[in-house]
């Protein structure tokens, strides 16, 4: 629980005064990398010895994860029985994002959970796109969401959420002035303190064009390219039929453009799942479970700079996650998307629409 030991470390540096992002722990010197804010929600875990921390954290991402799975199924317009959700919350557990999670007490579900609840409650719900702002607060990429809320034309729930976001901004700023100025003005453009974009760790579309490369690529090689996603993958996730398929594009974008995405931040392969298997895509769900549970990636040499050497029949395995969001946008482009945002309907309709953007 490596991470884990970074947040408490964030959570004394707010309560004792310390250089928030002068900080390094553990033996691999992990710096602080969220915005203020994170830093600020962890001022709790400094209260509570290590050990027991770690054990309300295993227990919390359980609980977390079952959440997460009731959210996936409440996406895909399901209700599953008690059994049923115990049941898939164990075999989720199994999945390589879920279980790295765990393994470095990470709070991937935690911000995907609050996503995902404040997108499934009903357009208009009160209060609706401030869970997203918040969770944009503590990591950033679900600002992606927030951009996808406007171009949905849920236009008063995306200025909901950029309000949030800007409470955590201001209550950063109020409690931390000298760590806020050093984020905003400088640390947020650090990308190279998080971590080498070209281990196989990262699972964005910048680590795959490092690896394909051989060498960390220059800007214009990921920055087009990720541009371009973007466009299109916000594009037809706003033009989607059916708000899950959009929901999910949405996500597979954010996790596309976004310089670092570690294997631990695609747990949105959860209710990428329950999608697939409640319009009946049974196969299609099972080979999408095997790949989030191949660990293929792990499989690989990637000791040292060894990530940089693979031939290009290992380039697949060590970017599955990307490839398969990759392949996702484009059976999308074959989907038909609507000719422009549809009206605001409700995610938990069960409906199936004939136009399907997942195939």
């Amino acid at each position: 629980m490596a991470d884990l030991l970074v947040y408490r470390a964030e959570g004394a540096a707010v309560l004792h005064g310390g250089d928030l992002y002068g900080l390094t722990v553990t033996e691999w010197r992990l710096p602080a990398t969220y915005p203020p804010f994170a830093a600020i929600l962890f001022v709790p875990a400094t209260w509570v010895p290590v050990p027991v921390l770690k054990a309300v954290f295993l227990a919390g991402n359980a609980l977390l994860l079952a959440l997460l799975v009731a959210l996936s199924a409440r996406l895909a317009g399901r209700r599953p029985s008690p059994a049923l959700l115990r049941t898939a919350t164990a075999l989720a557990l199994w999945l390589e994002p879920v279980f790295q999670t765990v393994l470095f007490g990470q709070v991937n579900l935690a911000i995907a959970g609050l996503v995902l609840w404040d997108l499934t409650r009903p357009p208009g719900a009160r209060a609706r796109g401030l869970a997203v702002g918040l969770a944009t607060g503590i990591k950033l990429t679900p600002a992606v969401f927030a951009v996808h809320l406007l171009l949905r034309g849920h236009r008063r729930e995306a200025a909901t959420a950029a309000a949030g976001f800007a409470g955590t901004v201001a209550l950063g700023l109020l409690v931390l002035p000298a760590a806020s100025a050093d984020f905003w003005t400088r640390r947020l453009f650090e990308t190279g303190r998080v971590g080498k974009a070209w281990i196989v760790d990262n699972q964005s579309l910048r680590g795959l064009v490092d690896r394909a490369l051989h060498g960390p690529a220059p800007d214009p090689a990921w920055l087009l390219p990720a541009l371009a996603v973007g466009t299109a993958g916000l594009w037809l996730a706003a033009r989607a039929r059916d708000e899950r398929h959009g929901v999910l594009l949405a996500a597979g974008t954010a996790l596309l453009v976004s310089p670092i995405s570690w294997t631990h931040h695609w747990v949105w392969c959860v209710p990428l799942l329950a999608v697939l298997l409640a319009e009946g895509r049974v196969r299609l769900a099972v080979l999408t479970a095997v790949l989030f549970t191949a660990r293929t990636m792990w499989l690989l040499p990637h000791e040292g700079d060894l990530d940089l050497r693979l031939p290009w029949w290992q380039q697949p395995l060590a970017a599955p996650y990307p490839l398969l969001a990759l392949a996702l946008l484009a059976a999308a482009v074959r989907g038909r998307p609507a000719a422009r945002p549809p009206a605001p309907q409700p995610v938990s309709s069960a409906r199936r629409s004939s136009a399907s953007t997942i195939r």
